[in-house]
């Protein structure tokens, strides 16, 4: 009888292992997904930036032609 209970509770303790390491894993999957999510974000901000300038220096220019070609 206690060898019957032992075996089962062995496989429980190997599935609960297995269950374990998936969830592990899964774990810094989405750690890496936030990680990758953040380093966009920032590298967004910096294009959106840069966009603005230049921008600005598209009006700037459009503007001293217009003066020129008077």
């Amino acid at each position: 009888m206690v060898a019957k209970s032992t075996a089962k509770n062995t496989r429980l303790t190997q599935a609960a292992v297995k269950i374990g390491a998936a969830i592990g894993k899964a774990d810094r999957t989405a750690h890496k997904v936030a990680r990758a999510g953040a380093v966009a974000k920032k590298e967004l901000a910096a294009i959106s930036k840069q966009v603005d300038a230049l921008k600005k220096q598209l009006q700037k220019t459009t503007k001293r032609l217009k003066l020129a070609l008077r």
